[in-house]
């Protein structure tokens, strides 16, 4: 199969950077639920821009480009110890374009292999099949929805819902608090793999494989299709939303998959995907390695999302330029929306460990923090962003309140919101929490003029320092200086909302 490399090279581009056909009738489906004005549809229509502006230019639609995960099915006798390195090969060579982020890091040494391949990277399954013809399936599934995996071992207690039994009820309630537990923190409007039963790995790795179903198929099994349709209908009423800003939409698809189990054991698994949800697949030539046709990505080509190619200003928007004083932070409040310009750092998990015990290799004071692993690419000794979205803020609450007092940091950057401890340091120093839009990685690349600068590379590139000049950055407060927090608020309307789901329901 002397062409087997390129048609994988080729299904890792096209899976990086444009979206399948049902994904992008979700979507659609989905914005046009929102009510118009709100903070959810802002964001609805940066992601659709963001959509035509990957696939136009051929970028990644999101900065995190996950772990490439392969369902491969062959013919008995084709070589897939071959297969595989090949497979490996397209994944060196598409990092090298920057339609990977070089995401895979040794965990115990902390150190990123640059080319996304390591032990157990790429994830490659095989199995045999009948049929003559090979099918290999991708998903690119981020970091961020992977955080927001849940799995439950029942029968047990769920807060808001009580106890959760044995029984396809169970499940029901298990499948709504995976919803509601997600918040705006996986990207959502999110999609949901949900496996019942198996045992502890096959019961995640059946959910993620539900993942491979098509967003607008009917479960073979009456009962399984029933559990679906009443979860779509139902977790859009939690008012979630977009990216957890409150909202209509919040949820585009639910597969549910079930297993034989032990006696002992009663396992619901679900696999979290985001908005981004990146996935193709290909009908490969085992004689010469050719893509013979291509899965999810129908007959015709792919639509349009955006009614415009720039987002609608309002000329309500507020625009500051960086470094900022605490009288302008002050002055500001949840749900205004902001066009940030001047200079803004890059920096996430590694480098908030780093900061506490190190001083910052530039002063961060007025300054703002943007949560962002990005790709990055050099050309002719100068970097430039290939992707620059943001990352999920959460993970560095251990960190956050320390770093914006210890800096006089004025404004973090990020997506999902942060906690309490956050909010206090917020609320004493005088800074903000900026909501960007997850996943809109080629938007947010527009806004940067210039990469200024780049410290603590050893890092790697998506943990390193970037100093980067933006113009019109378009984020929301969404955590003020006075102790607002919109996500505090909708989490526990959420909850309440979560709540009248607590009693037997019929499907």
């Amino acid at each position: 199969m002397e062409n087997f490399k390129e048609s994988m090279l080729n299904l890792v581009s096209e899976t990086s950077t444009n979206l399948p056909a049902d994904v992008r009738r979700a979507i659609k489906a989905a914005a046009a639920r929102e009510l118009h004005g709100t903070q959810s549809d802002l964001a609805l229509q940066t992601v659709a821009i963001n959509v035509d502006m990957a696939t136009d230019g051929c970028a990644p639609i999101c900065q995190d480009t996950g772990m490439p995960t392969f369902e491969i099915k062959t013919p008995v006798g084709v070589n897939q110890i071959a297969m595989k390195k090949q497979i490996v090969l397209a994944i060196e060579e598409a990092t090298k374009q920057g339609k990977l982020r070089p995401n895979t890091v040794d965990s115990l040494t902390g150190k990123n292999s640059g080319n996304n391949i390591g032990e157990g990277a790429p994830v490659v399954h095989f199995e045999q099949w009948e049929k003559d013809d090979i099918e290999v399936r991708l998903l690119l599934k981020g970091g961020g929805c992977e955080n927001k995996n849940i799995q439950y071992s029942l029968p047990m207690e769920l807060p808001n819902l009580g106890r959760v039994d044995r029984n396809i009820d169970g499940v029901r309630k298990c499948i709504m608090h995976a919803v509601w537990q997600a918040q705006g923190q996986g990207c959502s409007i999110g999609s949901l793999g949900v496996a019942i039963g198996g045992d502890r790995t096959t019961g995640y790795s059946y959910a993620k494989q539900q993942l491979f179903r098509e967003l607008d198929d009917i479960n073979p099994n009456p009962e399984l299709a029933k559990l679906e349709a009443y979860v779509m209908e139902n977790a859009n009423k939690l008012g979630i939303g977009m990216m957890g800003f409150g909202g209509l939409a919040t949820l585009i698809g639910c597969k549910i998959g079930s297993f034989h189990r032990l006696p002992a054991c009663f396992f619901v698994s679900v696999a979290y995907n985001c908005w981004a949800y990146r996935r193709l697949g290909v009908i490969i030539d085992p004689a010469t390695g050719n893509i013979k046709r291509w899965l999810y990505k129908g007959d015709t080509p792919s639509m349009k999302m955006a009614e415009a190619e720039k987002l609608p200003l309002t000329g309500r928007e507020i625009r500051l330029t960086m470094p900022l004083s605490e009288e302008q932070v002050r002055a500001l409040k949840v749900g205004d929306v902001l066009l940030l310009n001047g200079m803004m750092h890059m920096g996430r998990d590694v480098l908030h460990h780093h900061l506490m015990t190190h001083d910052s290799p530039v002063s961060l004071d007025g300054g703002a923090i943007y949560h962002c692993g990005p790709v990055a690419l050099k050309k002719d000794g100068k970097w430039f962003m290939n992707a620059a979205g943001p990352t999920t803020s959460i993970r560095e609450e251990p960190y956050q309140g320390e770093i914006i007092k210890k800096f006089k940091v004025r404004a973090i950057i990020g997506k999902g919101g942060m906690g309490a401890k956050t909010l206090a340091a917020m609320k004493e120093v005088g800074a903000v929490y900026l909501s960007a839009i997850g996943g809109a990685a080629q938007y947010y690349t527009k806004c940067i003029e210039e990469v200024e600068g780049v410290d603590l590379l050893e890092f790697g590139i998506p943990e390193a320092m970037w100093h980067v000049r933006v113009k019109d950055f378009l984020s929301i407060v969404t955590m003020d200086s006075h102790g607002s927090s919109l996500h505090a608020d909708v989490e526990k309307a959420s909850a309440a909302e979560l709540a009248k789901y607590a009693q037997p329901a019929t499907l």
